[in-house]
């Protein structure tokens, strides 16, 4: 574990990102699509840090275009895209397991900032 991965906490601004990157932070990228809206978090040895604003609230896209922009200029090259839908139908009585964090990044589908 790098000593940056030690001082990051659950909210990450893009200037913070862009320090800890310049340091040695290699996250995984995570884009979490909710029906439209994508937000970005970063796992790493010490947890998980979601990108925020300077107020510390979750920042949001309408679209992964930006979100390539934007960390392929801070040198991100690569992450997973997930989904935040539901797992089963009640309506037709399918029951559905959620899916853990894991596998969530284990089966989501890779994307590129480049």
């Amino acid at each position: 574990m790098s000593a940056i991965d030690m001082t990051l906490g659950d909210h990450l601004t893009l200037k913070q990102l862009s320090n800890a990157l310049h340091n040695g932070f290699s996250p995984i990228v995570e884009v979490e699509s909710m029906d439209g809206i994508y937000k970005v978090r970063f796992h790493h040895a010490n947890g998980v840090s979601e990108l925020s604003d300077n107020k510390g609230h979750v920042s949001t896209f309408l679209g992964t275009g930006e979100i390539r922009d934007t960390l392929g200029q801070l040198g991100l090259t690569h992450g997973v895209l997930t989904f935040a839908d539901q797992c089963g139908d009640e309506m037709i009585g399918v029951e559905g397991k959620a899916m853990t964090p894991d596998e969530m990044l284990t089966y989501g589908t890779r994307i590129s900032f480049r």
